[in-house]
């Protein structure tokens, strides 16, 4: 495996495309199925590290992206990182026993929650991003250098 495969990213682009996160729950679903297993558990821990960071979790929730959710969890714990996956739980858990797929549905559960809620989720996440198991980037690369593709 070259250096180049060894990056998580190069693991994630060939099913950029594929996964559709913009069109509802059901087609997120069917084309998330066709994605190679650990590559879209990867890619949705990827875009939703991405939204978090850039917004918090009352971001990720409130957008199309929130969709992936679930399997962004999934992602976390794969590569090593429980601490992470366990706060996005959390902060999916404030939404209701039941993570709403569908983005109009967590809209309005999101009018009655204020962002402050998530403001000590989303600080301790920022912290494990960055250093649970060496942090993302390299526990994504550590990841997918050890797998036989």
């Amino acid at each position: 495996m070259t250096e180049e495969e060894k990056d998580y990213w190069h693991f994630i682009e060939p099913i950029w495309d594929q996964i559709n996160i913009y069109d509802g729950a059901d087609i997120f679903l069917s084309t998330y199925a066709t994605a190679k297993p650990p590559a879209g558990a990867i890619y949705a821990a990827h875009f939703a590290q991405s939204e978090i960071c850039n917004g918090g979790f009352y971001q990720l929730f409130s957008n199309s992206t929130g969709v992936l959710s679930p399997e962004a969890v999934q992602g976390f714990r794969l590569i090593g990182m429980d601490k992470t996956a366990g706060l996005l739980n959390a902060a999916m858990e404030m939404l209701g026993n039941t993570f709403p797929r569908d983005r109009g549905a967590r809209q309005k559960v999101l009018k009655n929650l204020s962002k402050e809620k998530f403001d000590q989720l989303d600080k301790a996440f920022f912290k494990e991003i960055a250093q649970e198991n060496g942090g993302f980037v390299a526990a994504a690369n550590a990841f997918v250098s050890k797998l036989d593709t």
